[in-house]
């Protein structure tokens, strides 16, 4: 059994869930239960091209509720994006937002909420608590198994002028309703579906290990890991497997739920840096580093990395020393990503030693570095980088 922080105070946000096969056509019901009368529908053009996007349009305009269309977001969204949403959101007269697609359209959302409410530049709202005025009703609708911004108080913005990615933390963020509906993740191709998944196992991980962690994002935590471990080299085989992705969907909501309360670490800060200055995909940048920063934090929680490593499977002896155990769990992650296929390097992705300085400052300077389970520099933040070139 884990040890539980029953000595100190905690909490836990989420929003209304809504979790099956086919829930996806009750958007309408729920923005009208919100109040909407006209939505604006956050999306992207690959979402909108597998007929998820017009779904819920329809479901929208069934229940009587307008909609105009938002789909200018890219991945890593930028604050730009978000701005020209706003004012979109504006123009339009709308009264709530509905965001269908992966963490980009999700994250760029809750951006334009913030700034649609408060006329402020989506900029201004990093950090942690650092809103001050309510956000317009939001409902989302996750079409993969990763980001779990559908259940997260948390939402990553692209600076385009500093080249970094600026974290936005608050429970105004937290979305009113996620519909997670498991069906919507079966259009994902194999490798968006492996770097989605290992995106949700890499959440779990570090909120097991985080500073902050306790007992209910305990639970959820390694549950998201015992699910995508057993569960993601299946629907990477066969996506058409509807109980499989339902699977992986429970896992990346467990884990969602799981970091939104105790928040993450230096995988996140660390990838948050890669993908600000480089425009990487987050899922693989978590992929690339996790098993280097495991083996740099395990020190620091030997009995909670061990934890983790018998929910993917290993066998730990309880007794094992520390540097075999930590060897085991390390072998167990890097075996994973193998039989994925998500053994890369930073190097084949052009990341160089010149990046190294700049990336290490500018992921210690990442939020999520606070609750990591060992206090890492910047020095030490370059010399794990070095490793995964």
């Amino acid at each position: 059994m884990p040890e539980h922080a029953l000595s100190r105070e905690w909490k836990f946000v989420a929003p209304e869930i809504v979790f099956g096969p086919g829930c996806l056509a009750r958007a309408g019901r729920f923005a009208a239960n919100l109040g909407m009368e006209r939505a604006l529908l956050v999306t992207d053009p690959g979402v909108a091209a597998a007929g998820w996007a017009g779904k819920a349009r329809d479901s929208l305009a069934q229940a009587g509720v307008a909609v105009e269309v938002f789909d200018q977001v890219t991945p890593n969204p930028r604050d730009h994006e978000v701005m020209r949403g706003a004012a979109f959101y504006r123009e339009r007269g709308c009264d709530g937002i509905v965001a269908v697609g992966g963490g980009s359209p999700m994250d760029c959302a809750k951006g334009i909420g913030l700034v649609a409410e408060s006329g402020r530049h989506v900029l201004e709202f990093e950090g942690v608590d650092r809103v001050d005025a309510p956000s317009p009703p939001l409902l989302c609708v996750p079409t993969t198994a990763g980001s779990s911004a559908d259940v997260s108080q948390f939402a990553i913005i692209l600076d385009t002028a500093r080249g970094v990615k600026i974290a936005i933390v608050s429970k105004a963020v937290v979305p009113d309703v996620a519909l997670v509906d498991p069906a919507a993740t079966v259009t994902m191709d194999p490798g968006l579906t492996v770097n989605t998944g290992l995106d949700a196992l890499t959440h779990a991980m570090e909120a097991y290990v985080s500073n902050a962690h306790q007992p209910l994002a305990d639970h959820l935590a390694l549950e998201a890991v015992r699910l995508a471990a057993a569960n993601l080299e299946r629907v990477r085989d066969c996506p058409g497997d509807l109980l499989a992705r339902e699977r992986m969907m429970l896992g990346s909501m467990y884990a969602g739920l799981a970091f939104s309360n105790a928040i993450l670490g230096a995988v996140h800060a660390m990838a948050h840096a890669l993908g600000g200055l480089l425009d990487l995909p987050h899922g693989l940048c978590n992929a690339i580093l996790l098993d280097h920063v495991v083996a740099a934090n395990f020190s620091s929680a030997p009995g909670r990395y061990m934890a983790l490593g018998r929910a993917m499977g290993a066998a730990i002896p309880g007794d094992a020393p520390a540097d075999e155990a930590r060897e085991l769990v390390v072998s167990a992650l890097r075996g994973f990503k193998a039989r994925l296929g998500a053994v890369v390097s930073l190097g084949e992705l052009g990341v160089t030693r010149a990046h190294l300085p700049e990336l290490a400052r500018a992921a210690a300077a990442d939020p999520c570095l606070a609750t990591n389970p060992r206090s890492l520099g910047v020095s030490d933040i370059a010399a794990i980088y070095e490793q995964a070139l």
